[in-house]
């Protein structure tokens, strides 16, 4: 593309100068372009998934946000390089981000774990709002169980007895559901707690 460029700039008379600017501004422009179109496709695309599997709002604005950095911060650099920016230079920036990246991705591996433990909650469907679940622990030991309450990005919320205004919860981070057997009760089945209550007999009058 450059060589094409060269070859038409020297046969051009010497009033087209004006052409050196006009091109990269018009390159820039339809990096910008390309840019805009390929976030629009992921608008529709995440719209899609958000209503098949049911994702919360939280999770796609997230999920957007990190692909709009990504495209945008490449579409940057290339408009940068079409305009003249030395390679060394935007060599220099992209490594030195890259660094800060991937020391931040470490610092915040938990939190970020969490965060995609949380889509995958969504899009296995291990289990709903409403659900009662249990986490079994290792051997005999009863493990942690209640009815979900909340799913959000970092924890899900499980309320252990009582209702949400008088009783007890539990906020389990949402990687720990994958790491552990998780026991759910689908449709109208009841956990052997409250079905021992069922089945209980009643003292006759």
């Amino acid at each position: 593309m450059r060589k094409l460029i060269q070859s038409l700039h020297d046969r051009s008379p010497a009033w087209a100068d004006w052409l050196d600017v006009l091109v990269p501004l018009v390159e820039v422009s339809l990096i910008g372009l390309a840019a805009w179109l390929v976030m629009r496709l992921v608008h529709l695309l995440t719209r899609r998934l958000t209503r098949i599997y049911a994702l919360p709002v939280s999770v796609a604005a997230l999920f957007l946000r990190a692909v709009a950095v990504l495209v945008y911060g490449g579409a940057a650099l290339w408009a940068l390089e079409r305009l003249g920016v030395s390679g060394a230079v935007l060599w220099t920036a992209f490594t030195g981000f890259a660094t800060v990246g991937a020391v931040a991705f470490f610092a915040a591996w938990s939190v970020l774990s969490n965060l995609f433990c949380a889509l995958l909650i969504f899009v296995t469907r291990a289990f709903r709002v409403g659900d009662e679940v249990e986490l079994l622990e290792a051997g005999d030991k009863p493990g942690m169980k209640g009815r979900v309450m909340d799913i959000n990005l970092v924890y899900t919320t499980l309320l252990e007895s009582g209702d949400a205004q008088n009783g007890t919860s539990l906020q389990l981070p949402n990687s720990l559901f994958f790491q552990r057997v998780l026991r759910r009760w689908h449709g109208d089945a009841q956990s052997p707690a409250a079905q021992g209550e069922l089945e209980r007999p009643t003292l006759q009058r």
